[in-house]
């Protein structure tokens, strides 16, 4: 019978942390992209070879595109490094949960069978703390570029009734975009994780393949999704120092 657990399963405690089969698989991946990062950095060559082909062309339409929401490359060369590592470390995790033996290897415990890894996005808590993490990040940012003042005065208004008003409904959309960011990746993510299980439970080798290379494209629009709504955030709160000029 296929086991499916809506909770990521602990698969061993070190000290007072609980360690899951999701928080494995997001540690390796960050593990990865940080080899990836230290090969890049010292295979830089004035005659690019592939690899720095690759990173370069994809750095170049990411601030491209960067450029049509803040306006200005400078901007976009400054918030680059927040809206790529949310891109890359996303996009990672959701390819590394598809990969081969994820889901299949594990341990067996209490007549139960319990993977070694599983997709990190597949677990609420991941998707929570990086959701929280991207809007608090935005926030500081809007605090740094146009003050602590300026930025929390869209929060707390206390000039007129209407101005109070509209700043609790800003306040209170700053956490239904958390709730809006977790629940949207987390959902899609595990729905085809699901899907995936199902499908190789039920018809094994063949039929998986179409479904496998669709949560492929899942996972890389989630990811893309994920990281243009926190440039937009972005830009929105380090906008308004230029609108009130």
């Amino acid at each position: 019978m296929v086991h499916i657990s809506l909770k990521a399963e602990e698969i061993f405690r070190l000290g007072g942390l609980s360690v899951t089969n999701t928080l494995l698989l997001s540690v390796t991946a960050a593990v990865i992209i940080a080899a990836i990062a230290i090969l890049s950095r010292r295979s830089i060559r004035i005659i690019p070879g592939m690899l720095q082909n690759v990173i370069e062309f994809v750095i170049e339409e990411l601030l491209r595109l960067m450029d049509s929401v803040l306006g200005e490359r400078k901007k976009s060369e400054k918030y680059l490094p927040l809206v790529a590592t949310i891109f890359v470390f996303i996009l990672f995790s959701n390819w590394l949960g598809l990969m081969p033996g994820i889901g299949s290897i594990g341990l067996q415990e209490h007549k139960e069978f319990i993977p070694l890894f599983r997709s990190p996005a597949s677990d609420l808590n991941f998707t929570l703390a990086l959701a929280l993490i991207t809007v608090i990040c935005a926030n500081i940012l809007g605090i740094l570029a146009i003050g602590a003042r300026a930025h929390l005065s869209k929060f707390f208004n206390f000039k007129s009734p209407v101005g109070f008003f509209i700043g609790t409904l800003e306040l209170v959309s700053e956490f239904a975009k958390i709730v809006s960011f977790s629940f949207r990746l987390f959902g899609n993510v595990f729905a085809g994780e699901v899907l995936l299980v199902v499908a190789a439970f039920l018809i094994p080798y063949v039929i998986p393949l179409p479904f496998l290379f669709l949560e492929l494209f899942v996972g890389f629009i989630q990811a893309f999704i994920f990281a243009m709504l926190s440039l937009v955030f972005t830009a929105i709160a380090t906008a308004e120092h230029e609108e009130a000029h």
